[in-house]
């Protein structure tokens, strides 16, 4: 299995701090997001490569950052030639792009490279697994506000999705679904067709939409806080939490209301 992880933004909501700089490597903890995410997911055991999808503003970054992470072995930086937030492909296209360039087969995990997990993802990628079908995290998020700005799915009792829409002004649930995907080898090889058949390119969840129309997939439920790091007070957030969590005793993450969101 590969990790995809999407890295092209350019995050000019947090301006200054990623105006020359990757968001996926500003620090958390004393460490970068990705490296939290990595060595997490490389604890699994069920990972055997990693792709960064980087823009060409920032690809030198991430290939300095590779070149030293005790994994440089195993990761590989794609940049997808896009200058500007104005010219990005979109996070649809650049899964595209990392499957046709590396011939990628096999199943695919999809990862935001700029969110960080409160739980492992092992126990994400084992759930998939068990259901031998593509899944996807989902969150319950009970503010319209915040529902009509993310994707949303209608889900069956068993976890099925039944419908899913970005952004829609009218939510037909309160599942939200974060930037986490898992694509068995059979779907991963309808990706490109997707976009052919005009799914939307900007945001992953477009994806998941078409997806969900054209196979089975699976919304499996949050065990825990997810924190997106869209603008500069949701970084400090989070690095206040990842640093109160390194400093308790035991090192385990301080207490917080099941499926709780840092909105980006």
């Amino acid at each position: 299995m590969k990790c995809v992880v999407l890295a092209a933004g350019y995050a000019t909501r947090l301006y200054p701090l990623t105006e020359n700089f990757p968001k996926p490597l500003l620090e958390v903890a004393g460490r970068p997001i990705l490296d939290h995410l990595l060595d997490d997911i490389e604890s699994s055991g069920l990972v055997d490569g990693y792709v960064v999808v980087s823009n060409h503003k920032f690809a030198g970054h991430f290939q300095e950052w590779a070149s030293g992470h005790r994994l440089s072995g195993k990761i590989t930086v794609l940049d997808d030639g896009t200058t500007s937030n104005e010219t990005r492909l979109g996070a649809v296209k650049d899964i595209v792009f990392a499957v046709e360039k590396l011939r990628l087969e096999g199943d695919l995990l999809v990862i935001a490279g700029d969110n960080l997990l409160s739980f492992s993802l092992s126990r994400f990628i084992e759930a998939a697994l068990s259901r031998k079908a593509s899944c996807v995290m989902r969150y319950y998020e009970p503010d319209l506000a915040k529902l009509c700005k993310a994707g949303v799915a209608e889900v069956a009792e068993d976890g099925l999705i039944l419908s899913m829409e970005e952004k829609p002004s009218r939510p037909r649930s309160n599942w939200c679904l974060p930037q986490f995907y898992y694509y068995t080898a059979s779907d991963a090889a309808l990706i490109a067709r997707a976009v052919e058949d005009g799914c939307g390119t900007d945001a992953p969840g477009s994806l998941v939409a078409w997806m969900a129309s054209h196979s089975k997939v699976y919304a499996w439920e949050m065990p825990g806080p997810r924190y997106d790091i869209g603008d500069l007070e949701s970084y400090r957030r989070v690095q206040e939490i990842f640093e109160t969590q390194r400093a308790a005793p035991n090192g385990r993450q301080p207490s917080a209301r099941m499926g709780k969101q840092i909105p980006d």
